[in-house]
Parts: C-alpha cells; sequence; structure tokens
C-alpha cells in the first residue's frame, strides 16, 4: 500500500480509549479532557474488523496505544486475536507502565511483541510533577515486569523540555550502559495543551547531543527492531542504545509509514493534519472487510507529504494527544 509520494504504509497506531490514570502536562490539560462516550468507542470485535479490513490493505505492524491502554477490559483478549491474523508480523504497545506488573506475563502469552515505556524524569518528586500525580516506583515495577516477561527490545520514549527535565539527559542515557534499554529522545511537539508554550520549552536533537558529550562519543547503530523514526547511536561498549526522534527541527515525513486510528474510529493519514476519516459510521451501517479496506486506501491517497507543525503549530486542531493517540 503506498500513498501519492510512493511511501510504503505498513504501520497503524490504534488508541482504544481516550482515558488515562495520569494527566502529563503536554498531553492534555490539569483538569483532563471532555471524555467520549461508551457508545462512541469501538467495541474489540469492531477495531478487529478494523484491522483486517487494513491488513487486506497492507498495514503488517500494529501499536496499541491510549490515554494508557492497559485500563481498558479486555486488552490481551484483544491481542490474542490480533496474534492469529497472519499477516500481521508485529504486535506492540506503548503505555506509562504503571499497569505492567499487572498484566505484561499475560500480554506476552497472548502475543504482544514488545512495549515502549513513556518516562519523562528519573526523580519521582518531578515525576510527580510532570504526570501530575504519577508514582515513579510504580513505573520502574513496570520496566521490571516487562523485561520479566520477555517484553523487548523495551524503549523508553522521554520528551525533553527545557527547564523541566532537560538537566536529566546523561542520566537516561547512562541506563544504556548496563542494561539492553533503548532510550529516545524526543523532540517536544506543539500538539494540544502543549501548544502555546511547546516552541520556548523545546530542545532540538543538536542540542541533546552536545548535552550527552560528556559521557563519550556516540557510535551509529543499525535500527532497533520496530522500524519507527528514531536514529540510533551507542555509547562505547554500553548494551542498550540512544535514540533520537527529530520531529521538528529534522522532521521524517519522507519516510512516514503509519496511520493512526482514534478510540472512536476515526482514521488519521497524519498526526498533524486535522483530516479524518470515519470507519465507524460505514461499520456500523454494515460495511464489510472489503468496503472498509477501499476507504482505508482512500485515506491512504491523501496522506499529506510533510506535517507543518514548525510553522503552524497545532494550528486550528481541537484534539489533545491522549484523544489521538499517544
Amino acid at each position: 500500500m503506498q500513498d501519492q509520494f510512493q511511501r510504503q504504509i505498513n504501520y497503524l497506531r490504534i488508541s482504544v480509549t481516550d482515558r488515562c490514570n495520569l494527566r502529563c502536562l503536554y498531553c492534555m490539560p490539569e483538569d483532563g479532557v471532555e471524555l467520549i462516550s461508551r457508545e462512541e468507542v469501538l467495541r474489540w470485535e469492531e477495531i478487529l474488523k478494523i484491522v483486517q479490513s487494513c491488513v487486506k490493505a497492507g498495514i503488517r505492524k500494529v501499536r496499541l496505544t491510549g490515554g494508557e491502554p492497559l485500563i481498558r477490559l479486555g486488552l490481551t483478549a484483544f491481542v490474542r486475536q490480533l496474534g492469529e491474523i497472519p499477516e500481521i508480523d508485529d504486535i506492540a504497545l506503548t503505555t506509562n507502565g504503571i499497569l505492567l506488573p499487572q498484566y505484561a506475563k499475560e500480554l506476552k502469552a497472548a502475543g504482544l511483541k514488545r512495549v515502549n515505556i513513556s518516562l519523562d524524569t528519573l526523580r519521582p518528586e518531578r515525576f510527580a510533577r510532570i504526570t501530575r500525580g504519577g508514582s515513579l516506583a510504580k513505573v520502574w515495577a513496570g520496566v521490571e515486569a516487562a523485561v520479566s516477561a520477555g517484553l523487548e527490545p523495551l524503549k523508553f520514549n522521554c520528551v525533553v523540555m527545557r527547564g523541566t527535565n532537560d538537566d536529566e539527559l546523561p542520566d537516561f542515557a547512562r541506563l544504556t550502559l548496563t542494561r539492553t534499554f533503548h532510550v529516545r529522545f524526543i523532540e517536544l511537539m506543539p500538539i494540544g495543551s502543549s501548544d502555546k508554550w511547546a516552541g520556548g520549552s523545546r530542545v532540538t536533537i543538536p542540542e541533546i547531543k552536545e548535552k550527552l558529550a560528556e559521557l563519550g562519543p556516540l557510535l551509529p547503530r543499525e535500527q532497533v527492531t520496530g522500524g519507527g523514526p528514531a536514529k540510533y547511536y551507542t555509547l562505547p561498549e554500553a548494551k542498550g542504545t540512544i535514540g533520537f526522534i527529530s520531529a521538528m527541527s529534522e522532521h521524517f515525513c519522507a519516510a512516514c509509514n503509519r496511520l493512526r486510528m482514534t478510540s472512536e474510529g476515526k482514521l488519521r493519514p497524519c498526526l498533524h493534519s486535522k483530516q479524518e476519516v470515519d470507519l465507524r459510521t460505514p461499520l456500523r451501517a454494515g460495511a464489510g472487510v472489503d468496503d472498509l479496506a477501499a476507504i482505508v486506501a482512500q485515506a491512504v491517497a491523501r496522506k499529506p507529504k510533510q506535517h507543518s507543525m514548525v510553522d503552524d503549530g497545532w494550528a486550528d486542531n481541537e484534539r489533545v494527544m491522549s484523544q489521538i493517540g499517544g
């Protein structure tokens, strides 16, 4: 499945819920957002049918996101159903890690390959402030549960914010020295609630690399499992890697291979573009897998060449990140 710019589109990110057990300051407002009704949220069997249609159109990788995906009951059974689709060769999960001690083993047994854990600080008090009340100890228990269950490679997603956590970058990088962790530093994007302050708080990838210079040379490393946009490096003799995701300073739109679907069945060909394709309405009206696959292909054909966040910010988009899928 190719778009009009000859990009191979094979990766679908599915938000299974817009609900979350944290309130990260760059993700949503302090008082949260208006949640969509349960009737509007796709049922598991509906998501499965959409995935089958996307597979028919060419999707081969699936990532489950939220909100926080682990708070939705039935996730393990759904992962098992995804694993029974022979064309899907990779099933992954993005999570804040808090509930992994409860679910890691059963998710691995169901067919989940690996997890990405969102983690922006290694300091408990700062973590509570960034997440507005979260517990770093619970997240770290989730990290250990994921490792014990074999959900690897385990990747950390760290959104770097000036004056908030940019003094911790060497500490994050040191995690890769003795363990096979893959730490990815992500440039802050002006999405939703962060739109008004992202520009002044953004730390670019070149700046991040400068802050890591004290640890030694960064040696180029081959891609880590997952096929995402990060460019990977390793410190000398380190067991893990350091990745850089330069969504703003050096966007990777030319190699974008993904679609996103919100929890109420809106397909977004581009994170930044407010263009959405409604899959829920035709699905609930009786559309079959072939019909939905044709709609997916039409959406791919309209995928824009690149985002314009550098110039326009979040523009007139109304959604915050937790409503789109992290």
